[in-house]
């Protein structure tokens, strides 16, 4: 960024008692949703729980995560993890901003947050940093949302619950063709229980931590084709001293 610190991927500052220094995933919408010159929207889901602030990537995974912040329309993370780590989820590099406002584009992606109580603090850094915000949530919460948060974001309530392929068709519409989603638990569970994801990255940090309470990158869930079912390996890249793995939920492993 031009100033002020370096808004660090909190998908690297994780409290987790496996070396995973980050998670992410990236899905589709069912296209007969969308308009159709908007094919698809991919969705990058980052792990964000910061306990410690333990620092388990490295600067130049960091540097690759605010490129894919970089080249998304939007970032979006749930509620819970607003609160706990009080991000601003901006694109930190300047050369990358300028490069998306030579694009036409605005300097920041769209900032999204989803949320079921509607219990979200308007002095929270998310609101005051970057662009455009909109928060998905049911129509209960909208009308303490739109007091609370009044000139700081877009409150869009879609119904009696928060439906994942309602908030992803309206972004659709709003011009959403990439949206990097960087957790937490609650949030990962979902995309994956859904079937939503398209690809799974993990990097792999050469560290441990052996902290049985850290909370973990999904929830139980009743995942599609439950844990006899093994991914495709799309990718395996060494980044300095971590590790990306990339899979693909949706493709059956050719190796037996």
């Amino acid at each position: 960024m031009g100033s002020g610190p370096f808004d660090l991927p909190g998908d690297y500052l994780s409290d987790c008692p496996v070396p995973w220094s980050s998670q992410g995933i990236i899905c589709h919408v069912p296209a007969p949703t969308r308009p159709a010159e908007l094919r698809s929207v991919r969705r990058w889901l980052h792990r964000r729980h910061i306990p410690e602030r333990l620092l388990l990537s490295n600067a130049a995974d960091f540097d690759r995560v605010d490129d894919v912040r970089a080249h998304s329309d939007a970032i979006s993370i749930g509620a819970t993890t607003m609160r706990k780590d009080n991000p601003r989820l901006l694109v930190n590099s300047e050369a990358r901003r300028n490069e998306r406002v030579a694009q036409g584009l605005p300097p920041f992606p769209v900032k999204v947050t989803i949320t079921n109580s509607g219990d979200l603090d308007p002095d929270l850094r998310f609101w005051h940093h970057g662009g455009d915000k909109i928060v998905y949530c049911p129509e209960s919460s909208a009308p303490k949302l739109h007091e609370a948060l009044a000139g700081l974001a877009d409150v869009v309530s879609v119904g009696p619950s928060v439906d994942l392929p309602t908030v992803l068709d309206d972004l659709g519409h709003r011009g959403v063709r990439r949206l990097m989603v960087e957790g937490g638990g609650t949030v990962h569970t979902q995309f994956l229980t859904q079937g939503l994801a398209d690809e799974l990255q993990l990097v792999s940090a050469p560290i441990f931590v052996g902290d049985a309470t850290a909370p973990r990158f999904v929830n139980a869930g009743d995942f599609p084709g439950g844990s006899g079912r093994r991914m495709k390996v799309a990718e395996v890249r060494a980044i300095g001293d971590v590790t990306l793995i990339r899979y693909l939920p949706k493709e059956v492993s050719d190796i037996s």
